[in-house]
């Protein structure tokens, strides 16, 4: 039987989510905070110049508002939700610098840099000072083994800079392809909510928020999508995946659960690295290795396919087969 406290929150986040969408989108259209398209990118998303964008504001509006129904009985919830808001700031002041006052580059490089390095900066000093123990690693199928001690504990708050700024912008990465950001990190959350429900890590309420907000939110970012998360919610859903996995002692696990993530950070460094050795050739159609793809519209056609094998499949096969599937990988990957 689930719990309640995982059900409540998943139902109310993507209620709200749903809720607010229909009114959000045409006042951002009204903002005309659309989506803009370079003319030598894939041929297909120039028809996708003045969607709206900064769509990730309904999913933090989500996931905190029923958030904050639960702070109380679950304080771990409370540097997660930090993490997520505060990289959701920093989102929000690019996307609005680009999209609504028209400066092409948004925030620059520095600024961005500098902001998420503080943020992070907060977040690892709050786990030093106030959980220490979740800055332990929890090794993938070891049986439970957990790497501990002073010196873990001072590595794994060293390599929490890189990890977590890399992780919040291979997120930003991903988010290029109608829902793929939202439906990758929407599994992604599945797996947390689980593996919190699994070791009783206290933060179930908000993973579980998550993963209901994105499903509402997909609603509208599907293909053909009625809006975009843009940096807003790219950025803040990174800064939740690592803030997650940080929570539960699983920051190793974000390199399976995250493997896509990994995948466009690494297609941008070697078609970048390769472009720049070769004088201008390059591996890749397009980086990140999404629009590889799409350029070919094999994306669209997974989609189709994919989407017609969901609808041949009845929710008591989903309740009865999928959960349970997913549970035992869980289980297996965590080994508990």
């Amino acid at each position: 039987m689930i719990d309640k406290n995982v059900l409540i929150p998943l139902f109310l986040a993507f209620a709200i989510s749903v809720a607010l969408s229909p009114f959000v989108i045409p006042f951002l259209q009204r903002l005309k905070v659309g989506q803009t398209e370079r003319e030598e990118g894939v041929k297909s998303h120039l028809k996708k110049a003045g969607t709206p964008t900064m769509g990730g504001l309904i999913i933090l509006i989500s996931l905190t508002v029923t958030s904050l129904f639960f702070i109380g009985s679950y304080p771990k919830i409370v540097p997660v939700l930090f993490l997520i808001l505060g990289f959701g700031i920093i989102g929000f002041l690019d996307d609005y610098l680009k999209v609504v006052l028209r400066r092409s580059d948004g925030l620059y490089p520095k600024q961005k840099m500098l902001g998420q390095i503080i943020v992070t900066a907060v977040f690892v000093a709050y786990l030093w000072i106030m959980d220490p123990t979740s800055l332990e690693i929890l090794i993938p199928f070891s049986g439970g083994k957990v790497l501990s001690g002073q010196t873990i504990k001072i590595a794994s708050a060293v390599i929490a800079f890189p990890a977590i700024i890399g992780t919040v912008n291979g997120v930003n990465f991903t988010d290029g392809l109608d829902g793929l950001a939202t439906g990758v990190t929407t599994m992604v959350a599945v797996f947390f909510t689980v593996a919190s429900i699994t070791l009783k890590s206290g933060i179930e309420p908000l993973t579980a928020a998550v993963t209901g907000a994105l499903l509402g939110f997909l609603l509208f970012n599907v293909y053909p999508a009625k809006v975009f998360m843009g940096d807003t919610g790219s950025l803040a859903l990174g800064g939740f995946v690592v803030s997650t996995a940080y929570m539960m002692q699983m920051p190793l696990f974000i390199l399976i659960v995250g493997l896509i993530y990994l995948v466009e950070v690494l297609s941008v460094i070697i078609q970048v690295t390769y472009f720049k050795k070769t004088g201008g050739k390059r591996i890749f159609r397009m980086a990140p290795i999404h629009h590889h793809f799409d350029r070919n519209h094999q994306y669209h056609h997974i989609y189709s396919c994919t989407i017609q094998l969901l609808h041949q499949e009845s929710y008591q096969k989903y309740q009865y087969y999928c959960l349970p599937f997913v549970k035992r990988i869980v289980a297996r990957i965590i080994q508990v």
